[in-house]
């Protein structure tokens, strides 16, 4: 495993982190804990060292599963990783069946009642990278970003990112406490922020790619004829898994395979390849429940693409026609901070699953 820099922040992390979320939420069934923990043992012994959480990945009735699972696992290891984690963000019906829409929540005492679970759960006396979830737009930008510098300075995070971020509130932020990293939805089907690079570059900020892998289509895994259920897993309603969407992708599977025979790789260490290659502060977080997949995740971080072969596939991605591809659950457009007597919605959801 090669490591890099989150831009200007000093974060030293695995070129290829692991995104945890698809071990307790919307791919499923959470898997199964012990088999999970014995992974991320795995993990950092292949040198991962970079980990992706957050307070909402779980299930109704266990809806902070994640948290508590890495909690356990990684404690051991503590000094050695990087755990990211996020907060600012509820599901809207979270008993039916996803995508949920998303509902909001960064006002102050709220992060603060946020950072203090998170960091039981992950059995920590630190988070270090610690993003907003999701843009609350009832927050200001400079609001939450002088809770992060408080929390910095009371030794509770060491970093902050914002999730899905903007350049405008990027921006903003930035100036009242320095973004380590954003995390934004990033893969050669769905490239929309790269508009963003020229301000990430500006202000040495990182970006770390989620669903890097198009959520798996690009593993070369499924076919038309693959399923899923709709009551736990959210490829189900994913616009690139519907049956229609492997034929309207197959130039682009063609191109990925070729690339792979050529590098004596496969398509996922291709696809991972692409974007780490291409800026030395981009860190894609694939997730898995399989050894054989983080061992192949792992590799990509060796599979080297000149500038020139980037532009080349640039290129060919610029021109091909693909299926619509998952773009993010939608943010619920009216919604108002709910409340149970003194509690905010945040807590009340708490108290109410426990």
């Amino acid at each position: 495993m090669k490591y890099r820099v989150l831009g200007l922040s000093g974060l030293r992390v695995s070129a290829v982190g692991l995104g945890c979320m698809g071990m307790s939420h919307a791919y499923g069934e959470p898997a199964d804990k012990h088999e999970m923990e014995e992974l991320l043992t795995y993990a950092v012994d292949m040198g991962y060292t970079f980990f992706d959480t957050a307070e909402v990945y779980g299930t109704p009735d266990h809806p902070h599963h994640n948290e508590e699972l890495l909690g356990k696992a990684l404690e051991p290891f503590r000094d050695r990783i990087v755990i990211a984690s996020k907060f600012g963000l509820t599901f809207d019906e979270p008993d039916a069946a996803g995508p949920h829409a998303l509902i909001p929540d960064s006002r102050p005492e709220t992060i603060r009642c946020s950072v203090e679970e998170s960091l039981r759960r992950l059995q920590t006396d630190r988070i270090d990278l610690y993003y907003q979830h999701r843009i609350d737009p009832k927050v200001s930008p400079e609001e939450v970003a002088g809770v992060m510098l408080d929390l910095m300075r009371e030794g509770k995070i060491l970093h902050w990112g914002i999730s899905e971020a903007t350049e405008e509130y990027l921006r903003r932020a930035h100036k009242v406490c320095p973004v380590a990293a954003i995390q934004n939805r990033y893969s050669m089907m769905a490239r929309w922020h790269e508009n963003l690079f020229p301000v990430l570059e500006e202000l040495g900020v990182g970006f770390v790619a989620f669903s890097p892998l198009a959520n798996g289509l690009l593993t070369d895994c499924y076919t038309a004829d693959t399923r899923f259920d709709v009551k736990t897993d959210y490829r189900a309603s994913m616009p690139q898994f519907q049956k229609e969407s492997f034929g309207q992708n197959q130039r682009l599977f063609n191109l990925i395979d070729r690339l792979a025979d050529e590098y004596h790789a496969t398509p996922s260490q291709i696809s991972l390849a692409w974007m780490i290659n291409k800026r030395p502060w981009i860190v894609p977080i694939p997730g898995t429940r399989q050894l054989s997949r983080l061992k192949e995740n792992a590799g990509a971080s060796d599979v080297r693409l000149t500038d020139e072969e980037i532009r080349y596939i640039d290129i060919e991605l610029d021109t091909m026609n693909m299926s619509d591809v998952f773009g993010g659950s939608p943010i619920k457009k009216k919604y108002k901070y709910e409340t149970k007597g003194n509690m905010s919605y945040y807590e009340f959801r708490r108290w109410a699953v426990t």
